[in-house]
């Protein structure tokens, strides 16, 4: 198979997956509209709670439930892009991520040990340290079948010391001239993430926010719940200019309901609300449809994430960013 494959021709090598009609699309949206009027979204940052008000949603105070009006998920899909460049340190390491467009592949994470080889047959599992993140940022800068890097393992050696995930930003950063990824933001340090990146363009804040070397993905909390981290990271990277992944986690029969067009309204609800806030932010933020989505194994308590489950949740999530007229992002292939 080639490097890249066109998802708009719906077809890879004879093989055509149609997991829902262009109808059963429509009342997956009409029940998450339906959704977020009854229950609504739960949002705990204040001042993401106070810009949904603003804009005509429905907020208790008290159970900080937040009620999305249609009218406004609409407005949210027109102003999100359907397409925008990430840039990488060079040209040719910058690229164009569209809905429908071509396929790019990452890396992704975020792991908290390595497995040292130490010999035919002996191996020594520890945890990662900064280092593993450079060696790593430094193979995905040699592969050519990797688009762009995100974080596989974390710096466990700054835990303790503190400002670990802006090492783990910084790192990647000077290790690779692709466009990086941070898959474990910290909205108290979007400032710290910017600058870094502002300190590559000579302190020239415009060239920052036009041409970011580095996008941000955040997770809602299953089931229907925006957290203070991931509001603070949306809104901070909306204002910055960072492409921002809102990427759901449900796994159904444990977060979401079991059956997969019910866990697929769940994961609805919960990525276009952070869309919604993103765009109420900063109109026109670039934003991804995203999903790491699986089942839930009820036997082992685990979330198996090779499972065939979640290849069928990835399938139709592409599905709804197509729908939806924006950029998709999904685990498994």
């Amino acid at each position: 198979m080639g490097k890249h494959f066109y998802p708009g021709q719906d077809k890879l090598n004879g093989v055509n997956l149609e997991l829902f009609s262009e109808g059963e699309l429509g009342e997956i949206h009409r029940a998450t509209m339906e959704l977020f009027q009854d229950p609504g979204i739960r949002v705990e940052d204040p001042e993401a709670r106070q810009l949904f008000k603003e804009n005509g949603c429905d907020v208790d105070e008290n159970t900080h439930v937040v009620k999305i009006p249609e009218y406004l998920v609409n407005r949210a899909l027109q102003l999100a892009p359907s397409s925008f460049n990430l840039y990488g340190r060079t040209k040719e390491n910058t690229f164009k991520q569209s809905h429908k467009g071509q396929v790019h592949w990452t890396c992704f994470g975020t792991g908290i040990k390595m497995c040292r080889y130490e010999g035919h047959g002996k191996f020594k599992t520890e945890d990662s340290v900064e280092q593993d993140i450079a060696d790593c940022a430094k193979v995905c800068d040699w592969a050519e079948n990797i688009d762009y890097f995100s974080l596989p393992v974390s710096a466990r050696d700054w835990a303790i010391k503190g400002a670990q995930d802006v090492h783990e930003t910084y790192t990647p950063l000077v290790n690779t001239a692709k466009h990086f990824q941070h898959i474990d933001p910290v909205g108290d340090s979007m400032e710290y993430y910017f600058d870094i990146c502002k300190a590559f363009y000579g302190g020239d804040e415009e060239e920052a926010r036009n041409k970011p070397l580095f996008s941000a993905l955040l997770c809602p909390t299953s089931p229907l719940e925006l957290g203070d981290n991931a509001c603070q990271v949306i809104m901070k990277g909306a204002r910055y200019g960072i492409p921002l992944n809102v990427l759901s986690m449900a796994m159904a029969g444990g977060s979401s309901p079991v059956d997969l067009a019910g866990t697929l309204v769940t994961h609805n609800a919960e990525v276009l609300s952070g869309i919604v806030l993103a765009q109420i932010t900063q109109p026109g933020a670039r934003v991804w449809y995203g999903s790491s989505t699986t089942t839930f194994d009820l036997k082992r308590g685990t979330a198996p994430v090779g499972s065939p489950e979640l290849g069928l949740i990835s399938g139709a999530v592409g599905k709804l960013g197509h729908y939806y007229g924006l950029p998709s992002y999904v685990a498994g292939s």
